[in-house]
């Protein structure tokens, strides 16, 4: 075994040799450029108007909502944490709970009191220590 791998290594070094090989010349590649004819100018076809998106439009009865539930948090006199307004076209709904009558009533007072309310719907239950 270690005769043949000798052999090979022998052929190897034999193969490789010292001299060295033979230098090519390269001579560099001349570029004939031709004169480029001039182009006319290429006439562009009119573009059709894109249709342009519209910016989303608030939703006037989110709107409408939240500026109830404003006015019913600027009160000190109603606990408006626990009531929930919605809106349809002018129509309010309160949801939710009151600790009394009294604070109820109130609430749907300043609900009809804002600009675009139509009618209120009183829909707050009165539970004692809400």
């Amino acid at each position: 075994m270690k005769s043949a791998v000798a052999a090979v290594l022998m052929l190897l070094l034999a193969a490789c040799g010292d001299a060295p090989a033979p230098k090519v010349e390269q001579k560099p590649m001349e570029v004939k450029s031709e004169p480029k004819a001039l182009e006319a100018p290429k006439a562009e076809a009119p573009k059709a108007e894109e249709p342009k998106a519209e910016a989303p439009k608030p939703d006037p009865n989110k709107a409408l909502a939240q500026r109830v539930k404003r006015a019913l948090e600027s009160e000190a006199k109603v606990e408006a944490t626990g009531i929930d307004v919605t809106a349809s076209a002018g129509a309010v709904t309160l949801w939710g709970t009151a600790a009394t009558d009294a604070e109820r009533r109130r609430a749907a007072r300043i609900a009809a009191k804002v600009e675009g309310v139509k009618s209120v719907d009183n829909r707050i239950a009165v539970v004692k220590g809400s």
